[in-house]
């Protein structure tokens, strides 16, 4: 009996330590990022290298998003008589939601992974410590820059995610099926607030953003320095940042719609 306990307890411990340790990591990354103003261009370079590598499996997923929101949106208002109200429907759902958490899921499992396995690849190769033994901040010039660019690339692909799908179902719902254009386009315009429903949408995509590239930039810098450690930091990586997405949208959307 005393050893079930006793694995429950180390795990709890060893749990609040790691969060501890995170914490201190993020504020120390934070106390440090004020350098990068004089810099910026560390910043955008990071920025081409997480927005521009994912872009093409985020539009391309948007579009196939938006064509089943298309198909089930026509077949379940149809059935009430309102499939006048598509356009409105698919571009809801893409602002206030599935934009924001779709994105975020992909950004892990593309841009996340990668962040992870090119810091943990970097450890193990022991250069984060030649740039201690010649007084150069690791958390400086190697972690913060990719913080800051992808929380400034995840409201963009959000963006370009959720006007993708509005398109792609744009096509199925008239293009296709034959809904009348203008009443798709004027329930949308009437229907979407900018602030009720885009700006939150676009603040969700800036929490996911921080969320997930911390994550994923954790993971790699207290990875094991051994092949083995960095594909376990990989893993870990994709399963906390999705756990973590999942969780904080639940929050925010009980505090954004309540």
């Amino acid at each position: 009996m005393i050893r079930p306990i006793t694995a429950i307890g180390r795990t709890v411990r060893e749990t609040i330590g790691n969060v501890g340790y995170a914490t201190r990591t993020l504020f120390a990354m934070l106390r440090c990022s004020g350098g990068l103003l004089r810099r910026p261009r560390l910043i955008t370079d990071q920025i081409h290298f997480i927005g521009n590598y994912s872009l093409v499996i985020i539009a391309v997923s948007g579009l196939f998003v938006g064509f089943v929101l298309g198909l089930q949106g026509y077949y379940t208002l149809n059935k009430y008589g309102s499939e006048q109200a598509l356009g409105l429907l698919v571009a809801l759902s893409l602002t206030r939601e599935l934009g924001p958490v779709v994105t975020a899921l992909l950004f892990a499992g593309r841009a996340g992974t990668s962040l992870t396995a090119e810091i943990g690849l970097m450890k193990a190769g022991e250069q984060l410590s030649a740039m201690e033994m010649m007084a150069v901040n690791p958390l400086q010039r190697v972690v913060a820059p990719r913080f800051w660019a992808g929380v400034i690339a995840m409201p963009v692909l959000a963006a370009i995610f959720s006007a993708v799908g509005i398109f792609g179902g744009y096509v199925v719902g008239v293009q296709m099926i034959g809904v009348d254009e203008g009443a798709f386009w004027s329930q949308m315009q009437a229907g979407v607030d900018v602030w009720k429903d885009v700006a939150n949408g676009v603040i969700k995509s800036v929490i996911f953003g921080f969320a997930v590239t911390f994550i994923a930039l954790f993971q790699g810098y207290e990875a094991q320095p051994t092949p083995e450690g960095v594909a376990r930091a990989t893993t870990r990586t994709v399963v906390i940042a999705s756990l973590s997405v999942l969780w904080l949208d639940f929050l925010l959307t009980a505090l954004m719609f309540n």
